[in-house]
């Protein structure tokens, strides 16, 4: 028997378009939508009123942090400050180590995971930082996520993260990336391996990808090994690039060519190419400050982007622009890269952060950023079942509520959302038919106990990083409070 929600606002799909239906209901049986309206007047098994809410299609993060927050430590940091927060030459010669051991790495995966739960994502990607782990991420870890996932009910696209190659300060001082090229085939066959994991698993929550790390840290060969595999296998592949100016530096130094043009030669250049961030192209005023043709080469190779407004905004980076780069035709989707993982604070930053660069309040264009989270995320996954309310489609879907004093007055609740709110205000949570939050609260999960763990694992990563610095500095010193801090 079918489940019935309703909602004071419902963002159903119509046309081709995102519509607002009010006082309306979604009517799902299994993992399918069956209605989306005011009229239904069926048999149903189940009723739930969110009453002054807005429901909506499940979050979709293709770069959604699994890991311990350390944006809160290096986000503040000068370029100097900034090189301690990297391997040395010294540690990557003699002294790398995992800083978590397996089980530790278990539990930060899962109270991330969580976390995405509470905030609305409902499909996710994920990104963690490999600084603190002997090299990259083993096949072992990505099967025991897959396992953690699956328990909370999460859509989740995964692989292993590999790499030949690692961003060190060099003992001269200036930043480079050192190889070790076994490492990175060792990686690949990881990830190939989790794939056909994924497939024998025969969930249709768990899919595998391919998730290369950042570029640069990629010799030639991974780079054309991968794009092989992921034609080969018809896999999707998402690798960080165009998203630093060291980055392309280091691969006009190395290779001759843009970071853009690198992507074409080695054949990753194409449909099942996501990349993240995506906010050095040509146009960017750190690089040329014109178009000299890096969108019109995006869009034709139809690779998505995947765009992290908060997480750029808070690394004083901004894509120019969210709508030059929609104008162009380019598939846009979000993700969060850092903790909070909350899209609505993502919209909020990257609909602002619009207004600034074109200088007129019109260019903040929430509609695009909603479809970015929804359907430009299901364009990129290559899934036209999901980002939408509509019969057929995937029953993922989440609700935010508006009720409360704070949320202010309504106008369009979208808009009501992003300026007043945060996903923290996120009530139910289903992903394909089951229902994985409601009213805050995850079945089987003490999120008192969680508070706790991932204090505890903060605080080890956080002290691990004077190994790691070429200078050893204390973590005081390399991360200095806002204000001096006086002892009892």
């Amino acid at each position: 028997m079918p489940t019935k929600v309703t909602a004071r606002y419902v963002l159903g799909f119509n046309k081709g378009e995102h519509v607002l239906l009010e006082e309306a209901c979604v009517v799902y049986s299994g993992d399918i939508i069956e209605y989306v309206g005011h009229d239904y007047t069926g048999p149903v098994d189940e009723e739930r009123h969110l009453g002054d809410a807005l429901l909506m299609p499940g979050l979709i993060d293709l770069d959604a942090l699994t890991d311990i927050d350390h944006l809160i430590l290096d986000s503040w940091a000068g370029p100097e400050q900034a090189k301690g927060h990297q391997w040395s030459e010294d540690y990557f010669r003699h002294h790398r180590d995992d800083v978590f051991t397996a089980e530790e790495r278990q539990q930060i995966r899962e109270y991330a995971l969580i976390q995405l739960v509470l905030h609305g994502i409902t499909t996710y990607m994920p990104i963690a930082s490999e600084v603190h782990s002997e090299w990259a991420e083993p096949f072992e870890e990505l099967v025991g996520m897959a396992a953690t996932s699956r328990k909370l009910g999460l859509r989740a696209y995964l692989g292993p993260a590999y790499r030949s190659g690692v961003n060190v300060v060099l003992e001269t001082g200036e930043r480079s990336v050192m190889f070790d090229d076994d490492r990175g085939r060792q990686g690949l066959a990881d990830a190939l391996r989790f794939i056909d994991h994924a497939t024998e698993l025969a969930d249709p929550l768990v899919n595998g990808v391919l998730l290369p790390c950042r570029i640069e840290t990629l010799g030639i060969e991974l780079l054309k090994a991968t794009a092989a595999a992921s034609e080969e296998r018809d896999v999707l592949v998402r690798l960080h690039s165009l998203q630093g100016l060291v980055e392309r530096e280091l691969i006009l130094e190395w290779h001759g060519v843009t970071p853009l043009e690198l992507l074409d030669q080695v054949g990753l250049l194409n449909e099942r190419l996501l990349i993240p961030h995506a906010t050095y192209t040509d146009r960017n005023p750190a690089v040329h400050g014109e178009d000299r043709g890096d969108l019109a080469r995006l869009a034709g190779s139809r690779a998505s982007i995947i765009h992290c407004p908060l997480t750029s905004m808070r690394y004083g980076s901004v894509l120019d622009s969210f709508n030059a780069y929609k104008a162009a035709g380019i598939n846009i989707s979000l993700g969060t890269d850092s903790f909070p993982p909350d899209l609505i604070r993502g919209i909020d930053a990257g609909v602002q952060l619009a207004k600034i660069l074109a200088g007129t309040n019109d260019a903040g264009d929430v509609a695009g950023y909603f479809d970015a989270a929804t359907l430009g995320g299901a364009q990129a996954l290559r899934r036209p079942d999901l980002g939408r309310l509509e019969p057929g489609a995937q029953a993922d879907m989440v609700a935010f509520s508006l009720g409360d004093i704070r949320d202010g007055v309504h106008d369009d609740p979208l808009r009501t959302l992003v300026l007043n709110g945060t996903a923290r205000q996120a009530v139910l949570s289903v992903v394909a038919g089951q229902t994985i939050m409601a009213d805050g609260l995850i079945e089987g999960v003490d999120l008192d106990y969680w508070r706790g763990k991932a204090q505890e694992l903060f605080d080890k990563m956080r002290r691990a990083y004077t190994t790691r610095d070429a200078r050893n500095r204390p973590v005081d010193e390399l991360f200095p409070p806002v204000y001096a801090r006086l002892e009892r």
